[in-house]
């Protein structure tokens, strides 16, 4: 058993656990989705023929991003008067990159970042005060039709610094026939970790077919797991909510990590790997495809999985919210956001103003990304037949979801 341990100690130990935990770096979410790898070179699409031209830049390397410049590309049809160049490269990538075009003084007219990085661009005093866009200070934007607690993440000393396209976060797709042939019900999610513990437990077969709770089973040969670590840093953080932790204060200033919280999350992670053995060891192991191939049953993961649960995989699956991993329900979820550069102005950003408030206006065609629409009206809008996973984990994020830490220190 883990004991508690220093400030630093348990840093390391968090750090070297997550990254064995195998995901890319916080923002970079769509990595295994089979669509596009992302790498340093931007992905460039010219859409319209307008006078008017804007540069549009983003992070969405996956099938969000193909839906995005969809979308965009419908709205330069409508609006013949625009033109836009939009350059899509990964997260890693685009925050240096947007950095040195602040410094040199040719930012793009407009680029979506994530709620969590309002705050030190803001420090850098290089974004705009959207705060006249909301019809609080007499704009268009219904800011009461904006979900909490994801809204408040774009505000600063209540000042509007972003339009928020979703939520996006953590909830768990699930196999429905490997549950059912393991007599669980898919529809009746586990309440706390014990009970989660049992159900993965029965889902966990070895390759003679026994369970991981049997006494006979082989940890040393199992071909079905219950469950995988699929982004652990995130993963980690949701646990570490629901145990009543944090990572750092309410004021940004002190790393909180350092509780007791702390090291049941991770203490419960490693079990699930080493002693109840319903989960593998994640370094190489790759989590969709063997949810694709029936060999994980219940994965956690975020919104974005939703094209590649349904487009990619014949999988019969439905959606639970995040494992119950903490004592009390937590998730983490964030918020891809429009921002603009303080020197916009004149017809660029007339432009840039015009495709923002377009694309909030079509936020139901933004669900298509697998993303939860960040306005409440369109969320109630969509269809549950075709979009369950939305709906579902959506509905999370407002009831129990902790948005991604927000700090002048973080990037």
């Amino acid at each position: 058993m883990l004991k508690r341990l220093s400030l630093v100690g348990l840093t390391l130990v968090c750090v070297l656990a997550l990254l064995t935990f195998s995901m890319p770096s916080t923002h970079s979410i769509v990595a295994q989705d089979n669509t596009a790898v992302p790498t340093a070179t931007a992905i460039v699409a010219e859409l319209g023929t307008g006078g008017t031209h804007i540069t549009f830049w983003n992070g969405l390397t996956g099938s969000d991003g193909t839906t995005l410049n969809e979308m965009l590309a419908t709205f330069v049809k409508e609006n013949p008067d625009v033109s836009i160049t939009t350059e899509i490269v990964d997260w890693n990538t685009l925050y240096p990159k947007l950095q040195a075009a602040f410094v040199a003084g040719t930012p793009p007219d407009v680029f979506l970042l994530h709620a969590s990085e309002v705050p030190y661009f803001q420090s850098l005093g290089v974004l705009m005060d959207l705060s006249d866009w909301y019809d609080t200070n007499g704009g268009p934007l219904p800011a009461k039709d904006f979900a909490q607690p994801g809204f408040d993440g774009v505000s600063i000393d209540g000042k509007m610094y972003g339009v928020e396209l979703d939520n996006h976060g953590r909830g768990a797709w699930v196999n429905v026939d490997l549950l059912k042939a393991a007599g669980v019900d898919p529809n009746v999610q586990p309440k706390n970790y014990d009970e989660l513990i049992a159900v993965l437990q029965k889902l966990t077969l070895d390759k003679n077919g026994k369970k991981a709770a049997d006494p006979a089973f082989d940890a040393n040969n199992i071909v079905q797991y219950g469950t995988a670590i699929e982004w652990g840093y995130v993963e980690f953080e949701g646990y570490l909510w629901g145990n009543g932790g944090s990572i750092i204060s309410e004021d940004g200033k002190k790393a909180t990590i350092n509780s007791e919280a702390g090291v049941t999350a991770l203490q419960r992670m490693i079990d699930m790997i080493y002693k109840y053995h319903v989960a593998p060891p994640p370094a190489g192991f790759d989590s969709w495809q063997s949810w694709a191939g029936g060999k994980v049953a219940v994965i956690p993961t975020g919104t974005w999985f939703r094209n590649f649960a349904a487009q990619q995989t014949s999988i019969n699956w439905t959606t639970w919210g995040a494992l119950p991993v903490g004592d009390k329900p937590a998730t983490w979820f964030g918020a891809h956001t429009f921002m603009l550069p303080t020197t916009a102005e004149g017809a660029k950003l007339d432009a840039a103003k015009k495709m923002i408030l377009w694309v909030t206006d079509h936020q139901a065609d933004w669900a298509a990304s697998g993303q939860v629409p960040a306005r409440i009206s369109v969320q109630q809008s969509l269809d549950p037949a075709k979009y369950p996973s939305n709906i579902a984990i959506g509905k999370t994020f407002q009831e129990y979801g902790h948005m991604e830490v927000k700090s002048t220190a973080l990037l």
